[in-house]
């Protein structure tokens, strides 16, 4: 073998070696902040979820459905359910998370009651049809004795995508309405709008 072969043999291995250490390197991991602004693909995220709920909350409890209630009801505190909030954009949203920061935010305001939703009423149910049974007397919770909502609190979580040549802009719209269960009249809608310009070398949504 010549000069040049053992050359070139001496750089195959060694190109080999490199490839190989590479592909066990792992990967590199950073924790940051759960409340810091993190947004690397442009889509829905936790800082989105986060920001429209403390915002649309605060406004809806700025209104004058809460002084009305207050006045009527002689200073009671309104009990307030959150219904569905349909995801009816592009993109995979769970909504889940953004019920759970408005659930978060009413109950920290301290000017409204909260109710439990229906499947968490549902299990609470089971749990007192066994308190039935194997429960004492007196620890027993009977039946009957649940807060009735007076209002419900549902919405509507859409997105419009405007794309060209590698760069994009994503348009969310989160509409909310407040509705008196008595008598179904609407007592607040709010509106939250997100925009957010997205650039990178190929385009995929």
């Amino acid at each position: 073998m010549n000069y040049i072969s053992r050359m070139l043999t001496v750089i195959f291995i060694c190109s080999a070696l490199l490839a190989v250490s590479g592909c066990k390197k792992g990967a590199t991991v950073e924790r940051v902040d759960t409340a810091s602004t993190t947004d690397l693909s442009g889509a829905w995220n936790d800082t989105d979820s986060r920001i429209v709920a403390t915002e649309m909350i605060q406004d809806v409890l700025s209104r004058p459905w809460l002084k009305r209630f207050n006045k009527k009801m002689k200073g009671a505190v309104p009990a307030v359910i959150i219904g569905r909030v349909r995801n009816l954009s592009h993109e995979h949203i769970n909504t889940r998370t953004f019920v759970n920061d408005m659930e978060k935010a009413l109950i920290n305001s301290g000017e409204v009651d909260f109710v439990a939703s229906s499947s968490e009423r549902r299990e609470i149910r089971e749990e007192r049809k066994d308190m039935d049974i194997h429960a004492s007397d007196s620890s027993r919770k009977e039946a009957g004795q649940e807060q009735a909502a007076d209002f419900m609190l549902k919405g509507d979580i859409n997105t419009i995508i405007d794309a060209v040549a590698g760069k994009h802009v994503r348009f969310y719209q989160v509409d909310l309405t407040l509705i008196d269960l008595k008598n179904n009249r609407k007592v607040w809608v709010g509106q939250k709008k997100i925009k957010k310009a997205v650039a990178r070398d190929s385009f995929r949504l």
